[in-house]
């Protein structure tokens, strides 16, 4: 298919500086230190929000996954609107709704208010992450350079990770949980400055159609799949419920991938998948994001139900983790521009498989400095994982549907958070009926096999996505997506 060419490409992107790509770097990284802060503070007030609202197991995971399962159904369709209506504007409009939600969770009077609202943040969400990638990918057009860039994007996450537990343990503990929601509103608002004042506008030159039915069909999968795996433990697996919920995910697949492959235009272009390194990272992202879901929700509950903590302790607690994911992206994103992904992907496979065994054996006594030990190395994995993923979305991927492309990945990072939380929960409520009166440390028990499973799919499949054969299909994908652009692939 030939290459549209880019309006930015053809505009202001190309003139622009170092210094001003770099500005326009630093701003994007905001919307994801909003929504990563989000993310881990939200996790470190489920406890205090839990007896506020005297929320049971599923209330809690619901305040996670009704944020992060409407930001995966609408991911790939705010990539294409940014492709269609212009990046800049469906960024600065994401940023507004994203900070009007925010402010609105911290008033909630109850916690099905709160998940309505946290359904409103993720819709403003949406439109961040995947645009932003976008916006980026368009900025910097060197192969080297935008690997680069990408290891700086994935730092905020550990930035974001590391501020979070210590700035949302000590709102927590000092004002209440509504005051973790506050943080999101003023860096959003100066981000929506920045943005209109720094940022160029740029959009794909030729405007693609909104698949209705793809988008449709891609809510209902998540929601009912989602739906049946959290709600499985209070109305058992054999309830028509969930029988009929699971059914219902099977058919809104099977739909899709039929309605994709038909369409014109589709929301997903099933072409991109032909690329092992692409489908490899597609997964590789799912288990990966699976991995840190379930490690946020389990030591939140672990540390402060189990060992007692207070949110801030909790919080710092954490902090080695964090400072892992903060510090080794950029490491990352260097050795993807020299080395390939295979280095990062065998590092991140092999430490969060470590760090999840170490974490079978929690009971209600283990040490805080195994703890530390176990947080550090999962902290070391998950810090190698995200600039190759990245990398391996945008690579060789016409830019006229660069949007599109980074929101795959961005959603399969969300899916894989939403499963993570919802599978953890389950676990631990399945054990918990089987056991009696299990502690949460040893019921957590299958939920750090279920992770230790992922950082083994991680290692496998980081060194099947990089071999000769793999580098082969990802050319020809970029071949048959961008014959005039092949050169830009990134092995």
């Amino acid at each position: 298919m030939a290459k549209a060419p880019d309006v930015s490409l053809s505009a202001s992107v190309t003139e622009l500086t170092r210094r001003r790509r770099i500005g326009i770097l630093l701003i994007c990284s905001m919307s994801l230190l909003i929504v990563g802060l989000d993310v881990t503070i939200v996790n470190v007030a489920l406890p205090q929000i839990g007896r506020s609202f005297h929320a049971p197991l599923s209330g809690l995971q619901w305040t996670v996954d009704a944020y992060t399962l409407v930001l995966a159904s609408l991911l790939m369709l705010s990539g294409s609107t940014a492709d269609r209506v212009g990046r800049r504007r469906t960024f600065i409009l994401g940023l507004v709704t994203f900070s009007a939600g925010s402010l609105l969770c911290s008033v909630a009077p109850t916690l099905t208010m709160l998940i309505i609202f946290r359904m409103m943040q993720a819709v403003g969400g949406s439109m961040l992450n995947p645009v932003a990638m976008s916006i980026i990918t368009n900025t910097f057009t060197n192969p080297r350079e935008r690997a680069q860039a990408i290891g700086v994007w994935g730092a905020v996450v550990g930035v974001s990770m590391a501020l979070g537990p210590v700035v949302g343990g000590l709102l927590v503990s000092a004002v209440g949980w509504q005051s973790v929601f506050w943080i999101n509103v003023p860096i959003g608002l100066a981000a929506v400055f920045l943005a209109a004042r720094y940022i160029p506008e740029s959009k794909a030159l030729v405007a693609r159609k909104v698949d209705v039915p793809g988008q449709a069909l891609i809510v209902v999968f998540l929601a009912s799949l989602t739906y049946g795996i959290i709600e499985a433990p209070n109305r058992g697996w054999g309830s028509p419920w969930i029988l009929a919920s699971l059914g219902i995910a099977v058919v809104a697949l099977v739909g899709l991938v039929t309605w994709e492959r038909r369409v014109n235009e589709p929301l997903i272009d099933l072409r991109f998948f032909q690329s092992v390194p692409f489908s490899s990272a597609t997964i590789i992202a799912v288990a990966s994001f699976g991995s840190l879901g379930g490690f946020l929700f389990l030591n939140t509950l672990y540390l402060q139900d189990v060992k007692g903590l207070s949110a801030l302790h909790a919080g710092i607690d954490t902090l080695p983790m964090a400072v892992m994911v903060m510090a080794l992206p950029p490491l990352s994103g260097r050795i993807v521009g020299h080395r390939g992904s295979r280095i990062p992907l065998a590092i991140a496979g092999v430490a969060m498989a470590v760090s999840s065994l170490m974490l079978v054996g929690l009971t209600t006594t283990t040490s805080f400095a195994w703890l530390f030990a176990a947080y550090v190395v999962f902290g070391i994995g998950f810090g190698f994982v995200n600039a190759p993923i990245t990398n391996a979305a945008v690579s060789g991927m016409p830019r006229a549907q660069a949007g599109v492309a980074s929101a795959v990945a961005s959603t399969s990072r969300q899916i894989g958070s939403t499963l993570g939380v919802a599978v953890a929960g389950v676990l631990v409520a399945a054990s918990v009926a089987r056991g009696g009166h299990l502690s949460f440390a040893v019921a957590s028990r299958a939920g750090w096999w279920t992770l230790f499973g992922c950082a083994i799919a991680i290692f496998v499949l980081g060194l099947v996505a990089t071999t000769p054969w793999a580098k082969q299909t990802a050319q020809r994908t970029a071949q048959a997506l961008n014959p005039e652009f092949l050169e830009e692939h990134t092995p």
